[in-house]
């Protein structure tokens, strides 16, 4: 592949001092630990990670190990840009990003030169260019293999789009335009949202631990339709983190066979989700896939439900019907919320899965079923089972290929891909244009516990999406107004319309947006204006100070005071 054309020469952009950074750094070698601020790192040779990317590259191809490596650097970068936001929240976009460019530094990867770099939080854009001198990834494929064709800086590249998805709270895809592997003088990449790319799938499967088991010319031949979406192939579950490409492994690995899956995880991980994405993968997927939340079918119902009924079996049974196993023959029956089955329709199923036939209520001909069982819940089997609430026989029965989806607190890397992904899907479902999420928006979604997992996103988000402006950023405001408990520096409005503010950075704003008591017939945008208003009275038409006590920029604050005065004619 031929290089492209060297770039223009252009003034580099000048970082703000790394003191910030590098007091971050500690050294206990009594303990033998080193930490980044509250992660834990370690130093390693350069020729080591060599002789792990060779090991790599030899044990799986170039592609697999080219996904780890990238995965690995997504990682890296999405806690760094955590450390970045957190230090410089008040100094800006612009330093905050440069804070990942001198973590890169930091750790020894590359000196990074920012050659140019737009950054917009609420319109959702981003467009930059950097320059990698001496990159330490590039040095070590070199001297293994000396100069080939493709870029070989895939951790790093993994890295850059880690921080930048992670900041911006959406995906933001870079690509390697020269590479010192290539012959190139130095290493050069480009970032911009995956959108903007327009032909981001094959990118996009070096992040899906899923796609490089499949293999990825038909991951590349995918035409990107939602650029989340295909992080999984499915419209409703995506991801990048490790937890959520490890169930995605063990999806795969178990789809050709027989064997009767369980996921397990909280209520709104996404387990019906896998389970629908398990059988279109599995050789039943001709067949069909019948659901059945076992929750929401009244005890005395259950049984006519899986097994169905014949006529006159009880008082309003007037035809037969087949029931879910019947339906489900040839394909998948999934029983979601398994744990809350009473001990006596347990007693059934077990009886039928191990027969593999059924009987109808009122009825004593069986019928020979062919279905593979993929069954989720949000209960510790095992201790129901020593509660003797859920049978041990029908346990070990289900227990066959145990899947364990995470939660999203365990999962923050996935998050700014569903902000996207759903902002997307709502934007487009109502004919609205909410371009992006504000800075303060971004660090609340990353900050919060999401006991609702991703059902609970996905339903802020949407609520987000109605609030906002049109053609405006998503704020703080818009998506917590339904009585969330943020962490510290976070504001959220209760249920009677009132600001409230947790921690010590939001504790200037909450006063100084103390509301009237008729608040609560006010809306969104009267109470963001009051908060604005008061927070810049107080600071005596400082807006630098105004600023810190919301715990916004400067130029957010300047931008919200010109759309309000706009408004207000």
């Amino acid at each position: 592949m031929p290089l492209p054309p060297p770039a223009e020469p252009a003034v580099p952009l000048r970082y703000p001092d790394v003191g910030d950074l590098l007091a971050r750094v500690r050294f206990q070698p009594e303990e033998g630990r080193i930490w980044l601020d509250d992660q834990r790192m370690l130093l390693m040779h350069s020729s080591a990670f060599g002789v792990l990317r060779r090991e790599l590259i030899e044990s799986l191809g170039t592609d697999r190990a080219r996904g780890l490596l990238t995965r690995i650097g997504y990682n890296s970068g999405s806690h760094d840009a955590e450390l970045s936001r957190k230090l410089r929240e008040t100094g800006g976009a612009d330093a905050a990003v440069f804070g990942g460019p001198q973590l890169h530094m930091l750790e020894g990867t590359a000196k990074v030169e920012a050659v140019r770099m737009e950054i917009d939080e609420e319109k959702g854009h981003f467009d930059g260019e950097f320059i990698w001198h001496g990159s330490a990834e590039a040095e070590e494929h070199i001297r293994l293999y000396g100069i080939g064709r493709e870029p070989a800086c895939w951790q790093q590249i993994g890295y850059a789009a880690g921080f930048i998805s992670r900041f911006m709270g959406r995906p933001v895809l870079f690509r390697e335009v020269e590479c010192r592997a290539q012959g190139a003088p130095q290493c050069r990449i480009v970032g911009k949202p995956v959108e903007a790319w327009g032909d981001a799938s094959g990118d996009l499967a070096f992040l899906r631990a899923d796609a490089l088991t499949a293999g990825l010319a038909t991951a590349a031949a995918t035409p990107v339709g939602s650029a989340a979406q295909n992080l999984l192939g499915d419209a409703d579950v995506v991801g990048a983190s490790a937890g959520f490409n490890a169930a995605c492994h063990m999806v795969r690995r178990v789809a050709d066979t027989q064997a009767t899956v369980l996921f397990l995880g909280e209520s709104g991980v996404g387990k019906e989700v896998l389970a629908r994405s398990l059988h279109r993968v599995s050789k039943r997927a001709s067949g069909p896939f019948v659901a059945i939340n076992c929750a929401a079918i009244p005890e005395n119902l259950i049984e006519s439900e899986l097994f169905g009924v014949e006529r006159g079996a009880f008082t309003g049974a007037s035809t037969a019907r087949p029931g879910r196993f019947e339906r489900a023959h040839g394909g998948t029956l999934f029983l979601d919320e398994i744990g809350i089955l009473s001990w006596t329709a347990q007693g059934k199923l077990l009886r039928a899965l191990q027969e593999r036939e059924i009987e109808r209520v009122g009825s004593t001909r069986t019928h020979k079923v062919d279905v593979r069982l993929v069954a989720a819940t949000n209960l510790d089997l095992r201790e129901e089972v020593r509660a003797r609430r859920f049978r041990e026989d029908l346990f070990f029965r289900l227990n066959v290929f145990p899947i364990t989806v995470p939660p999203l607190r365990e999962r923050r890397e996935d998050i700014p891909i569903f902000m996207n992904h759903f902002l997307r899907k709502f934007n487009q479902r109502n004919g609205r244009s909410a371009t992006g999420f504000t800075a303060q928006a971004i660090d609340a979604m990353l900050g919060y516990g999401w006991p609702g997992n991703i059902r609970e996103l996905e339903n802020i988000v949407e609520r987000g999406m109605i609030l906002a402006p049109e053609g405006g950023a998503i704020d703080v405001v818009h998506l917590f107004s339904g009585g969330e408990q943020l962490g510290s520096g976070a504001l959220t409005l209760d249920r009677g319309g009132s600001l409230r503010a947790q921690g010590s950075s939001a504790a200037a704003a909450a006063s100084a947006a103390e509301l009237p008591a008729a608040a609560a017939s006010l809306s969104i945008g009267d109470v963001q204006a009051l908060m604005i208003e008061r927070a810049v009275a107080q600071s005596g038409g400082n807006l630098s100070a105004a600023a810190r006590a919301l715990g916004i920029t400067r130029p957010q604050l300047a931008y919200r005071l010109k759309q309000q005065r706009h408004r207000d004619g």
